[in-house]
């Protein structure tokens, strides 16, 4: 990589001024647009703050454009296989679910749901959707907004059904293959998709089974619930889409080839492949609604496929919060994503290449001496950021970069990195109020983030698992020279 520019070395105090920048733009588009800051307001404030960044490399510091552009265009190269695979991810969300196959495993999901267990089974369900799905916000909207309802029935207080919500659903999230924030904190830390997913479950899988232990002690006292919305839900989806246990090939097939640690971007190609067969032979008419056909036909499965890949579909199930699950982007829908983070390898790039990530990491140097000391530097950088910049992408981004060369100096696997990111910067930004997380959560709950916030077990306990396993040494290695 572009060694950053030898000499003058920026100031620590000068180098933080491009990214006070960034906090002040983003604080700015935030509060202008909200959870669509990431549609062009977020991209906008990355590129600004590069732009001030290189004014002050090259104006104070003699730094060449030469030097500046080439450290992009490495972090540019390395952020290949990561967009390859949100784009890919975006066509298993599609087909996936245009197969029956999210939908087959939401109806037996639901089936698990009893009265007396209703925390701890809605914080499974939301796990589940969310890891099959790879979206914390879609599982929330649309499968969280209906157990609140049936929360509410139950006599549970808000805070106590919104906790088990998100902390189901951000479980899923920060472990799915299909999850933009997982591939972007694997990719950030330069660790193999695969190989950061099972780092982590040794910190995610105890925090996980906290969490249900207290959902479960909070449940006892709950009182027997009509199941009358959650028949309506299946119900529903049985007469949209043809539900069947032959439709659970597709995710057994796709671990198959996960457990073979093939590489990422020929698993899900694979998947893709596997849910495009799954739905040419179970949903002829999702098909023919799909590509807007009389019949199915070849001609109309190839379009229905390419559409369920690439672009928006939606299916009417009557029923407006399925409506709402079974709409997906496809490819294009993962563009927002894409966008945000050729923006922020600009950035990245620009702070590396003009020496000022490397002096505000000798601070840290400094500071972070033991591993247990590191990593809780690292998780308490990934809250302070979701803290002042508002989006968990870019406090991923931002954390991940700032951390790699310390990592590297204490001898320590990058993958450690990866998952101290992920247990801070993904799970904390939904329980701050000013976060792109924290808003949209509230606001689809219809429950204020300071009352759902105590009630986020395992969002709470993950980035405490984190310094903890540390301070344990548990699975704790140097890296390979």
């Amino acid at each position: 990589m572009t060694k950053p520019n030898p000499s003058p070395a920026p100031s620590a105090a000068m180098s933080l001024v491009p990214l006070a920048t960034l906090v002040i733009l983003l604080a700015s588009v935030i509060s202008l647009f909200g959870g669509d800051a990431i549609a062009g307001g977020s991209q906008f404030s990355l590129l600004a703050a590069s732009a001030a960044c290189a004014a002050i490399a090259m104006w104070r510091y003699r730094c060449s454009w030469q030097r500046l552009e080439d450290a992009v265009m490495v972090n540019m190269h390395s952020a290949t296989p990561a967009i390859v695979i949100l784009l890919l991810i975006g066509a298993i969300a599609g087909t996936w679910m245009a197969s029956g196959v999210i939908p087959t495993l939401i109806c037996y999901g639901l089936r698990i749901l009893h009265p007396s267990i209703f925390l701890p089974a809605s914080c499974v369900i939301c796990a589940v959707v969310s890891l099959l799905t790879g979206s914390s916000w879609t599982t929330i909207a649309t499968v969280g907004v209906a157990l609140m309802g049936i929360g509410r029935a139950l006599g549970f207080d808000d805070g106590w059904i919104a906790g088990a919500i998100i902390s189901g659903a951000y479980f899923g999230d920060k472990i799915s293959i299909m999850s933009d924030t997982t591939v972007l904190a694997s990719s950030t830390a330069e660790v193999p998709l695969f190989s950061h997913i099972r780092y982590m479950l040794f910190t995610t899988v105890p925090s996980m089974l906290i969490a249900l232990a207290v959902f479960c002690a909070a449940g006892f006292a709950a009182s027997p619930a009509d199941e009358a919305e959650t028949l309506q839900i299946e119900a529903a989806l049985r007469e949209s889409f043809n539900i069947t246990p032959w439709l659970l090939a597709v995710p057994a097939a796709t671990g198959a080839l996960i457990s073979r640690k093939l590489p990422a971007i020929i698993t899900l190609f694979a998947s893709v492949l596997l849910a495009a067969a799954a739905m040419v032979v179970f949903q002829p008419e999702i098909i023919c609604r799909i590509a807007d056909a009389d019949a199915p036909s070849l001609a109309a499965s190839f379009e229905a496929v390419v559409l369920a890949s690439t672009t928006d579909t939606a299916v009417e199930t009557g029923n407006p919060l399925l409506n709402d699950l079974v709409a997906t982007g496809g490819m294009g829908g993962m563009m927002n994503t894409v966008w945000l983070i050729i923006c922020a390898m600009c950035f990245g790039g620009m702070m590396y290449g003009s020496g000022m990530l490397s002096a505000i990491s000798k601070v840290f140097l400094r500071v972070a001496r033991r591993t247990s000391s590191v990593v809780g530097a690292t998780v308490g950088s990934g809250v302070f950021f979701n803290l002042v910049t508002g989006d968990q992408y870019i406090s991923i981004i931002l954390t991940g970069n700032l951390f790699r060369r310390l990592y590297d100096d204490r001898g320590l696997e990058r993958r450690l990195l990866s998952r101290s990111v992920e247990d801070s910067a993904t799970v904390t930004s939904v329980l701050i109020p000013w976060n792109s997380c924290g808003m949209t959560q509230s606001t689809v709950l219809g429950v204020a983030t300071m009352t759902y916030m105590p009630y986020c077990i395992f969002n709470i306990v993950s980035p405490l698992m984190s310094v903890t396993i540390a301070a344990i040494g548990y699975k704790i290695s140097k890296a390979r020279k």
